[in-house]
């Protein structure tokens, strides 16, 4: 009986995106130097992966949860459920799961309804400085009805006890825009956020952050409201074994949802500094040394630099992935002789063009190392629209990564 085979999913978030003037008409994914993704994609199939269905949001909850296998119609029951997973928080089912981002809101005189939103991450703070400022919150507003757990970084929950479900607007489609339009319309979730710029804008930390350059975190913001979720076990529905690898607690929730191995890896922060070649020796110690038959590496710094639209960032996002990810993987999976898979694509765009998330179709590339194809593309949005192939059902791509 011959070694098993190997399946592995890098997952650039947020990495397609639209051509770019200031890049010569060419995309990030274009522009970018990427030697071992070029070499790759001439022994490889690619094309395109509609992964968020008609008519739903483009999130990387529902764009996740297609790559991974998970028709977003069937399994999807909001975003915060899914991090509240990966946290650890046990949802009763009359619980409404609510992200709480810690962003940035303009500093001035302005009643909080014109204010300005400026930034949905906060200067990527960091996740014990947001952890300070969040229970300065939870001291002043927490109850029997709303209480607070620290997540990542901005992104944290509130589980709202016998709630309601809520039409609310995820901060990084609003950027630049006053907030007054966007505030929900349940009165108690929008007072918490009023009182919560009054807590936090002149906290002694947010101080210290204006002083250094950095954006104060200085205002709680709801979305992304849920159900507890229902996902059937990733083995029991592919049979393998499954772990994941991300700084996300999105992802991770899906992975707790899921029965897959959670996998944490030391200075892995969703940044563009995250540490890249500890996250893919990772994946690669679960499948060489742990036995395990698939890898779900996810990358965020993609997302986060189209949010923030930095066209130099997000390149060099593209660039880190493709030298610290895909190269280390690559290297290490051939010095093991041990055949695999990989397949290399996003779960949406974040075009820099609108800093937010859209529902167009993702290209997407599929290594064998058992069976290297001879052809001339690249890997990128407008090749991969050229090779004429496409999954239109975007939970159907995992069937093509396993060849089933």
């Amino acid at each position: 009986m011959g070694v098993k085979m190997k399946y592995i999913i890098i997952l650039g978030d947020g990495m397609a995106d639209e051509p770019i003037e200031e890049l010569g008409g060419k995309t990030p994914l274009e522009f970018a130097v990427t030697p071992t993704m070029d070499q790759l994609a001439k022994k490889s199939e690619i094309g395109l992966c509609y992964t968020i269905p008609e008519g739903m949001k483009p999130g990387s909850d529902t764009a996740n949860l297609s790559v991974l296998g998970y028709n977003p119609r069937q399994y999807y029951t909001g975003r915060s459920p899914l991090e509240a997973l990966s946290i650890g928080v046990d949802m009763k089912p009359t619980d409404i799961a609510l992200r709480c981002n810690i962003v940035t809101v303009s500093d001035d005189d302005l009643p909080y309804e014109e204010k300005t939103i400026l930034d949905h991450s906060s200067s990527e703070i960091p996740t014990k400085d947001a952890a300070v400022l969040l229970e300065a919150v939870r001291r002043k507003l927490e109850n029997d009805t709303y209480k607070y757990f620290v997540g990542t970084s901005y992104r944290h929950l509130t589980i709202w006890d016998k709630g309601k479900a809520a039409e609310l607007t995820p901060p990084h489609d609003i950027l630049g825009k006053v907030i007054g339009t966007y505030l929900p319309k349940d009165a108690y979730l929008k007072d918490m956020m009023i009182k919560s710029y009054d807590i936090l804008n002149n906290h002694p930390l947010n101080i210290e952050r204006a002083k250094k350059g950095l954006h104060k975190a200085n205002s709680l913001w709801f979305w992304g409201a849920g159900t507890r979720p229902a996902l059937t076990s990733f083995e029991e529905k592919f049979h393998k074994k499954g772990a994941m690898i991300s700084a996300v607690d999105l992802l991770k929730g899906i992975a707790v949802g899921a029965k897959m191995k959670v996998v944490e890896v030391e200075g892995a922060n969703g940044t563009l500094h995250t540490n890249y070649v500890g996250k893919a020796m990772a994946g690669v110690k679960e499948l060489l040394e742990n036995n395990y038959d698939f890898v779900y590496i996810h990358i965020e710094a993609p997302d986060e630099m189209g949010h923030q639209g930095s066209i130099p960032n997000k390149i060099k996002s593209v660039e880190y992935l493709d030298e610290k990810v895909i190269k280390v993987v690559k290297e290490q999976m051939d010095l093991s002789k041990v055949p695999y898979r990989m397949l290399i694509m996003p779960d949406h765009p974040t075009p820099i063009r609108c800093r937010t998330h859209t529902s167009d179709p993702v290209p997407f590339m599929l290594y064998d190392n058992t069976n290297e194809l001879d052809n001339s593309w690249n890997y990128n949005e407008a090749e991969a629209k050229i090779s004429g192939i496409a999954v239109k059902n975007g939970y159907e791509i995992i069937n093509k990564l396993f060849g089933l």
